[in-house]
Formats: C-alpha cells, sequence, structure tokens
C-alpha cells in the first residue's frame, strides 16, 4: 500500500448467516453443514477504494445500505466474509452508542479503560484524562457508572476520548447527531483540528448538510455495494438521483458549470464563498443573493444583533406546486445556528405554486445576536410532494458572513454615521 493511503480496501465482502430459529444451528451442526437450516444475507458485497492520508470522507446511502458494517469492518470489528482492510496508522473510532464502555465502570474508568485498549499507558493517560473530562463536560457524572448516562453523556465522554489519543484515522457512525448544538460545534472544531495535523476521518451520517460542509469527498453505498467516491457534490446529486428515481437526467459538470456562469451571479458579490457545496435536480435554482442590514447591501462586515436579511433570486425551470425556501446560519465550524424554512415560517398550506420560467424574491429576516468572527449561510430550494423534500438547488456555505464588533477602540457605541447630499 502507497505510504500515503490512509486506508485500502479491497474486493471486501461480508455475509451473515441468519436462522430463523436458534434450534437451526444445532440442527445443521449435526448435518456436519450437508443441510442448510440458514439463509444467506450480504450486507456488504465486492467493496473496494482507498481513501488519502487527510482526507474527509463522508459515507452516504439509504437505510440498510450497508455504511454501518462497513465501517465496523475497517475498525476490524467485524472479520470479513472476502477481501481485506488495511488501515495505516492508529484508529479511533465512536461506532455505536457507548460500544467499548463497561457500564459499570465510572467515566473516569472508561477513560483509561478506552485508553488501555488502544495501547497506552497509564502515565499516557494521566496526561490527557483532565482534558478528556473538560471537554466532556458531564460534572460529577464522570465519577459515576456510564450506565446511569443519558445518551447525550456516552456521546460526550465516547467523542472526548476518541478526539484525545492523536488519531491518525478517525471514525465516526452517526455521532454528531446526539447533543446540542454547542456541544456539536465543538465537536466540529476538534475534528477540523485533527484534520489539520494530517488524520484521515471518515463518518457515516444522514446529514447531507453536514457532508457537503464537512468531506472532502464522499462515497455512495446502495444496495450493499459500492457505487462511487468522488467529489461531494457529485456523489450527493448521485444520491438524490437514486432516492427520489429522478426522471430528469443528470446535468454533466460541463453542461452544469456554463448553465452556472450563464445564469449565476453569486460570483460577482463579495460575500460569496467560492468553496460552497451545490447540488440538487435543478428543476428550480438560486441565481443571485444579498444580504442588506441597515440598507447597507452587502456589506463586508455587520453589526451583531442589528436585525438582517438575506435576500435570493430563485428561477423555476420547471412547474413547481409546493415550493420551500431553507436558509441555514451556522459557525464556521459547521455548527448549526439557526436553521428555518418557509414551511415552518409561513404554514404548510401556504404553497405558492410556480410555473416553469417564473422568477421570485425570497426573503429571510434574523438578527444574528452572535460573537464576533466569521461564519457561513447556506440557501436551498425544494419542494414537497408525496414521496417526500425533492432538493432542486442546495447551496450549502455559499455566504460569508462576518460580525464585526458593535463597539469601537475607544469603547464609544458606532452609531454608523452617515450623509447623503441631493442636489
Amino acid at each position: 500500500m502507497s505510504s500515503d493511503i490512509a486506508i485500502s480496501v479491497k474486493n471486501l465482502t461480508k455475509t451473515y448467516r441468519i436462522f430463523n430459529h436458534p434450534g437451526d444451528r444445532i440442527k445443521q451442526a449435526f448435518t456436519f453443514g450437508r443441510v442448510k437450516f440458514h439463509k444467506e444475507f450480504t450486507a456488504i458485497k465486492d467493496v473496494s477504494f482507498e481513501i488519502k492520508k487527510g482526507e474527509t470522507v463522508g459515507i452516504i446511502g439509504r437505510n440498510g445500505s450497508g455504511k454501518s458494517t462497513l465501517l465496523q469492518l475497517i475498525c476490524g470489528i467485524l472479520k470479513p466474509t472476502s477481501g481485506s482492510v488495511t488501515v495505516n496508522g492508529r484508529i479511533s473510532a465512536l461506532l455505536e452508542l457507548g460500544s467499548g464502555f463497561n457500564p459499570e465502570f465510572t467515566g473516569r474508568e472508561n477513560i483509561y479503560f478506552q485508553g488501555a485498549i488502544m495501547g497506552f499507558s497509564k502515565e499516557a493517560m494521566d496526561a490527557r484524562v483532565e482534558d478528556i473530562i473538560a471537554f466532556a463536560d458531564i460534572g460529577e457524572f464522570i465519577d459515576q457508572p456510564v450506565r446511569t448516562y443519558s445518551s447525550g453523556m456516552f456521546v460526550r465522554l465516547a467523542f472526548a476520548v476518541a478526539v484525545h489519543v492523536d488519531p491518525e484515522v478517525l471514525v465516526i457512525d452517526e455521532a454528531l447527531a446526539v447533543g446540542d448544538s454547542s456541544f456539536q460545534t465543538k465537536c466540529l472544531k476538534r475534528i477540523n483540528l485533527i484534520r489539520n495535523k494530517g488524520a484521515s476521518v471518515l463518518f457515516v451520517t444522514h446529514s447531507l448538510e453536514q457532508v457537503a460542509h464537512f468531506c472532502d469527498r464522499a462515497l455512495l453505498l446502495d444496495k450493499s455495494s459500492f457505487v462511487t467516491l468522488g467529489q461531494t457534490a457529485q456523489v450527493l446529486d448521485e444520491y438524490l438521483h437514486r432516492t427520489h428515481n429522478l426522471t430528469m437526467e443528470h446535468c454533466n459538470p460541463v453542461q452544469y458549470h456554463y448553465q452556472a456562469h450563464k445564469e449565476d451571479k453569486f460570483q460577482s458579490n463579495c460575500n460569496y464563498n467560492t468553496a460552497e457545496t451545490r447540488w440538487g435536480d435543478r428543476a428550480a435554482i438560486i441565481t443571485d443573493f444579498s444580504l442588506v442590514q441597515s440598507r447597507k447591501v452587502n456589506p463586508q462586515t455587520f453589526v451583531a444583533g442589528m436585525p438582517c436579511e438575506v435576500r435570493m433570486q430563485v428561477l423555476f425551470k420547471q412547474a413547481i406546486e409546493r415550493p420551500i425556501y431553507g436558509f441555514v446560519l451556522k459557525s464556521k465550524a459547521g455548527g448549526n445556528l439557526c436553521s428555518t424554512n418557509s414551511r415552518e415560517l409561513l404554514g404548510k398550506d401556504k404553497a405558492f405554486p410556480q410555473s416553469s420560467g417564473s422568477e421570485l424574491e425570497v426573503v429571510f429576516g434574523f438578527s444574528p445576536f452572535l460573537d464576533q468572527g466569521e461564519y457561513l449561510i447556506s440557501v436551498g430550494v425544494a419542494s414537497e410532494s408525496e414521496s417526500g423534500i425533492q432538493p432542486h438547488d442546495r447551496r450549502y456555505d455559499s455566504i460569508k458572513f462576518c460580525i464585526r464588533p458593535p463597539y469601537l477602540t475607544n469603547g464609544n457605541v458606532d452609531f454608523q454615521p452617515s450623509i447623503q447630499i441631493n442636489p
């Protein structure tokens, strides 16, 4: 395996034997395998791929596609039926809730227990234990048996241990779905720190927004088989195509970039984030945006707490009966701070159908009670049908939003004085 490869998976297959009754195992044993009393279920079928060092890859797919099984095979928890997995470096995994913890041990004891499993001495864990406890932030429960923990406490402690053992490969299975937004933000910042040190991150999530925000590449599984590993936006498009059974043919990259250049005005805005992730079926597209605060359009910085507006222009390529418009404000690390949509704000009965070729402006208002720093805004347009929510244009992290302090260096409030002379 090349030195720049962190994970190499070759022709990996995992098949389970399923017995209808426990006694069938004994019957099969007495026949020395000549008579089968079981069915076979293949959770992973002939999967091959490689992940480079320093990459962050999200594994997506519908329920039952084999995502969690793949992670357990990579971590060595399961043995493959055939094929091989090679991991280059120390691997730290956060899989099923509380997995690897002894329920009778206290949180503190489990920290040392997990460290021992990872090959760390007691002295090495002594140097880390206070940082782990501070990160988990579960108070006096750290000295209580983990069987008394809530699911949130489990995740806090398990994540804290996983990220403080110097992993070269970090594997996470849906762990960020549990916990409040502030803890998620803290986790995402820590993951970024690990990535910056050159570690690889592999995680399973049903949050496509986290995949779009975080991942260099995405891997798609479908019906236990490998579909593709590639650029995040393209893989999300393929996932969308498969889950919603789209009849529209895919736009190839050349055609899509041509359309974006022709109709899209985001790039001319100083607040546009060129590192956005964009995907959807393009039945409706967001062609332009503007940010407004105190009648100023697209300022480069904004004042905390003062009302703002995000205005987006939407062009409909097809007739859509029940459009939904979305808005998300996130920390730079990816933590969700505010998320809403037109269905929540206006009610599901106010759909405002749109015909093909129509255009409109959608305005989201909000008051950014935020600390000084950089933030990201995502916008989207989708529609509601009997089969569920159909994404048309998701523009994740497409808008930069920078908050400046509301005070001047002399301690006075900045009242933003201005003058206009009309002859």
